[in-house]
């Protein structure tokens, strides 16, 4: 049994189609889980209850943590916390392998390529967060007897993607006739992880034994393309004019006054202050994997929206 908790999110779902290539035996665990395929398990749970977690866990083989919650530090500081302990105390308890969807918030601000081995060191409240429930999964997985992984994706985009930036910044506003949004400098390099492919990776790493007890950072194309590079390639897969405006820190400040939101994100945009370039070649070397291109993937992604 391959159990998914947080099922219902572009991860969870996709990660349920991918997981067909090694099991007919799915479980699917989440507040209001849906059917994915056919045969799948439908268990509800909330992850911060810790029996309602070993119940959702209990005859699994491996475990995926895909789980998205709000986005609000505040709740990721009193959640994050309790759903790793509890997921791991499951696991253990009930001897599953984890595999943990980590996004890079860790890291903090990176001068050239994030790699699996760049120094840990946040410098926002939700960086904070991931660094700490990171540290809680590998010291278990340092004591011995537990085994686990860390897989990492930069910011998605991809079909099916409605709470990626990019869709709604971006395609969204292409698609309404309006001008496209880029936060900070649209002249700044930012890596794009292509959801299809980030999910087709998580399945291969938690059906590889010799995966486990490391961190992996999921498919990601490296011809890097600047804010302006990827509005131009979306507005020209549209068919629509190449129009944008780029949104100042101080404006998002501004707006962040009004909308929660963007209020919420105000910490991360050292991301869109310097090139953010995220290196996956220790995957594609490992598994043979060539990560969609960018063109290719907004042509995708445009597709899915028409």
């Amino acid at each position: 049994m391959q159990t998914i908790l947080g099922s219902t999110g572009v991860i969870g779902t996709g990660l349920a189609k991918s997981l067909t290539q090694y099991t007919d035996k799915i479980r699917l665990v989440s507040r209001n889980p849906k059917q994915v395929n056919s045969t799948d398990q439908l268990v509800t749970a909330d992850l911060t209850d810790a029996q309602q977690t070993f119940s959702a866990v209990e005859g699994s083989d491996v475990v995926y943590l895909t789980i998205g919650l709000q986005y609000k530090t505040s709740v990721w500081k009193e959640k994050w916390p309790l759903i790793m302990s509890n997921v791991i105390n499951a696991c253990k308890e009930h001897k599953a392998k984890l595999v943990f969807f980590d996004n890079i918030y860790c890291y903090g601000l990176v001068k050239g390529w994030i790699k699996e081995d760049t120094r840990v060191n946040p410098i926002s409240k939700k960086g904070e967060v991931r660094a700490k429930i990171a540290q809680m999964l590998m010291s278990e997985v340092d004591k011995g007897g537990f085994d686990a992984i860390i897989a990492r994706a930069a910011d998605f985009y991809g079909p099916n993607t409605p709470l990626s930036f990019v869709t709604v910044t971006v395609f969204n506003n292409l698609i309404k006739g309006k001008k496209a949004q880029w936060f900070v400098d649209a002249e700044k390099k930012h890596s794009m992880t292509f959801t299809p492919d980030a999910v087709k990776a998580t399945a291969i790493l938690g059906n590889t034994s010799s995966a486990y007890n490391q961190i992996w950072h999921l498919p990601t194309n490296k011809n890097v393309l600047t804010g302006r590079e990827f509005i131009e390639l979306a507005a020209k897969e549209l068919g629509v004019k190449q129009d944008y405006i780029v949104l100042k820190k101080w404006m998002l400040q501004m707006i962040g006054y009004f909308l929660p939101v963007i209020r919420e994100s105000v910490e991360m945009l050292y991301q869109n202050e310097y090139d953010y370039l995220f290196d996956s070649s220790k995957f594609e070397k490992a598994f043979n994997f060539i990560p969609t291109d960018y063109k290719d993937g907004i042509a995708a992604t445009v597709k899915s929206m028409k």
